[in-house]
């Protein structure tokens, strides 16, 4: 469509489309070296999705050379896909005008898609007069996903995800709730999930004890919250100290981090205010959460694990 200019009947759409991107896949690699890890993990995979298509793109006939040699142009048309197109996997659709609603943790407009491939979006409560209309790209506790994906940095998000990256899932951390969505540190508040305590806890009892550590997953799977209580009120040193560990680990990277992209020329990397950005944001996360922990770690007596212990 793009090659065939005005003369494509979904022209005055694609005129209308953004030309410059602030995700993953338009960033340089010094943009990419700014990142922690989880957002990195995130970031990388964004592009080698578009790797993909570009080396797929090459066996595509009816797609003209100049077009395929245009790196930047066919940069272009994946973002304008990757970030507008909604449904399954397997079923993805581009409904030009319902494209155009901005992503908020607190929506407005749900979008459905018929059979027919049709799309309708309709408010989902009152509207006043000059109000946005938002609907929701995923999940409001993924703001790395967002940023990565979309290239925008949703401070509504209520919490985000606690960067624990080097624990192997099983299928007993899972079902204790090992999940990007689930093992979250709340911004405002500095609240550590009920699934970060439990996940780290099982993992502590498997260096201490074994037995244990079957009693406190058996507890979990029957819904024995007394149990799981006592358990964890057994070895909460143990927990709040590597959970302490992890958060000052942490923020001691990502100011590393931060630092190594400031006084950078913005012209030739002009992602990097918004990567600082997202940074800050989570930064401010981790010292909420640091200003709840470091009292309970002092009153619970605990002993700080060797650094990079979770």
């Amino acid at each position: 469509e793009y090659e065939k200019g005005d003369a494509s009947p979904w022209y005055p759409w694609l005129n209308s489309l953004p030309r410059l991107f602030y995700n993953a896949v338009s960033m340089t690699d010094f943009c990419l070296e700014c990142l922690p890890p989880y957002a990195f993990a995130l970031s990388r995979g964004e592009r080698v999705k578009f790797d993909n298509v570009m080396n797929v793109l090459q066996k595509v006939d009816a797609v003209s050379p100049s077009v395929k040699e245009n790196k930047e142009l066919c940069r272009w048309a994946f973002n304008i896909v990757h970030t507008r197109a909604f449904g399954p996997d397997d079923n993805k659709h581009i409904a030009p005008m319902g494209d155009m609603f901005n992503h908020g943790t607190e929506t407005e407009v749900s979008i459905n898609y018929n059979e027919d491939g049709s799309c309708s979006a309709f408010t989902t409560r009152d509207v006043p007069a000059g109000s946005p209309l938002r609907a929701s790209y995923g999940c409001p506790t993924n703001p790395s996903f967002f940023f990565a994906t979309y290239g925008f940095l949703d401070e509504t998000s209520p919490a985000s995800f606690c960067k624990i990256m080097n624990i192997t899932p099983n299928p007993q951390l899972l079902d204790l709730g090992y999940d990007f969505s689930r093992m979250l540190f709340y911004k405002d508040t500095g609240d550590i999930s009920e699934e970060v305590w439990d996940v780290m806890l099982y993992q502590i009892l498997g260096t201490k004890n074994r037995d244990v550590q079957q009693t406190f997953y058996n507890a979990h799977m029957a819904g024995d919250a007394n149990t799981k209580q006592q358990i964890h009120q057994q070895y909460f040193a143990d927990t709040s100290t590597a959970l302490q560990t992890h958060v000052d680990t942490f923020l001691k990277q990502l100011d590393a981090l931060s630092e190594k992209g400031r006084g950078k020329n913005y012209n030739e990397h002009p992602r990097l205010p918004l990567i600082l950005k997202h940074n800050e944001f989570v930064r401010e996360t981790f010292l909420r959460v640091k200003a709840n922990l470091d009292p309970m770690v002092a009153q619970a007596g605990g002993v700080r694990e060797p650094v990079g212990a979770f």
